[in-house]
């Protein structure tokens, strides 16, 4: 079954690696080994994937760059299917088209040099535009369904593609949590006429502001919890006295309570025994119920 899959990859131009280590291409290097990692370069491409993934019945999830992913296996019976080469974009009056593939960065940059405002939030955030749409990523006050006027779909039960309007947006919440079978392909973002200069400069405020309080320097899938109602995670987190609590290679970051890093060697056991450490902790402290922003695949 699977020598013929790969035929067909083979046939189709898609790249493929069997037995690929999953570590090197997560943004937290944790993780074990996957049975298939796919590579296809367009969305065409995508969709064949998944029809031929499906109908050999293999499990198959799909990934933008694994920026906001914690791989939580030794080996994954299945095909994580890498959509990071679909990457085209372009502008068309005050939109800006981009594949699902295409990195938030290189869309904001886009948008301010035909001086388009309203993605300024996003310039820095390492993530791609389909896992952006997916989780309603979001940065200084302002999130992707500020600007996002329609997303593009494939839809794995039906085999439709089709283009989404209503995405059911909340905090860290879309459409495509309560619907799985829909896979992002891309979106069209409204943005506003705006001074190149000026978007520049929030831009790279909103940059260095990073690099000061987050702590780019070591492995992280990013914030690791969602924002609870009327409190911060981080906050709280620190005000139980946390930062640089260690599990293994795992640590809470010294500079941002938020962040749980990788110290080195540090393996998902370690995140996720740190992660319900500082979930029991901050309940018996606060009350408050912390929930996971990071997506795991196990």
């Amino acid at each position: 079954m699977l020598d013929s899959l790969l035929e067909y990859f083979k046939s189709e131009d898609i790249a493929y690696t069997e037995c690929a280590n999953v570590a090197l291409r997560s943004a937290f290097k944790v993780g074990g080994e996957a049975r298939l990692s796919v590579h296809p370069d367009s969305c065409e491409k995508l969709i064949k994937v998944l029809r031929a993934l499906d109908n050999e019945g293999i499990r198959a999830e799909v990934i933008g760059n694994a920026s906001n992913i914690l791989f939580a296996f030794d080996f994954f019976d299945g095909a994580l299917v890498f959509t990071d080469r679909i990457s085209a974009l372009y502008t068309e009056g005050e939109q800006v088209r981009a594949a699902c593939g295409a990195s938030l960065t290189r869309i904001a940059r886009l948008a301010s040099e035909s001086s388009l405002s309203g993605l300024e939030f996003a310039y820095g955030i390492p993530g791609l535009v389909g896992g952006s749409v997916y989780m309603n990523a979001g940065a200084y006050g302002s999130q992707i369904s500020d600007v996002l006027e329609y997303s593009e779909a494939y839809d794995r039960v039906s085999g439709e593609r089709v283009r989404i309007y209503d995405h059911g947006f909340g905090y860290r919440q879309s459409v495509y949590m309560t619907r799985p079978s829909l896979v992002c392909l891309g979106a069209c973002f409204r943005l506003k006429r705006g001074s190149e200069e000026d978007i520049r400069a929030r831009m790279e405020a909103n940059m260095a502001s990073r690099r000061e309080k987050q702590p780019l320097e070591f492995p992280s899938a990013g914030s690791y919890f969602k924002r609870p109602e009327g409190h911060f995670a981080g906050k709280l987190i620190e005000d139980c006295g946390l930062k640089g609590m260690r599990v293994g290679g795992a640590e809470v970051s010294q500079k941002h309570a938020g962040f749980i890093i990788n110290r080195g060697a540090a393996t998902y056991e370690d995140v996720l025994a740190l992660e319900e450490k500082i979930k029991e902790i901050v309940m018996s402290r606060f009350g408050v119920e912390l929930e996971r922003e990071v997506r795991l695949i196990k």
